[in-house]
């Protein structure tokens, strides 16, 4: 089953997007400019094979709902989105008002 619905975050809206897969789900958070993602994220590919795209993303590991996507303190981040200034640690709402 997949859901989608938007986020309102400090007067920015976001849409979320969570699929339910067997065994794990896949959740992510995005913008117009980018997007946070759960631990399915490979931010390597995006980084080295995609780096040409210029994708500005971040991965939180160990969440389980939107909610805590949002509150998570993101694992890792693209070179993109450090030009932005969202660097590991930030949380994930956090880094999102940085891709409006």
């Amino acid at each position: 089953m997949m859901h989608v619905e938007p986020i309102v975050i400090e007067n920015h809206t976001f849409i979320a997007v969570s699929v339910q897969l067997p065994k794990t789900n896949l959740l992510a958070v995005m913008s117009d400019k980018g997007y946070i993602m759960c631990g399915a994220l490979d931010i390597g590919l995006l980084n080295e094979k995609l780096k040409d795209r210029g994708i500005i993303a971040g991965r939180a590991v160990g969440v389980r709902t939107i909610e805590q996507l949002l509150n998570a303190p993101l694992e890792s981040v693209t070179h993109e989105a450090e030009r932005l200034g969202i660097t590991a640690g930030i949380i994930g709402k956090d880094a999102l008002l940085k891709m409006i």
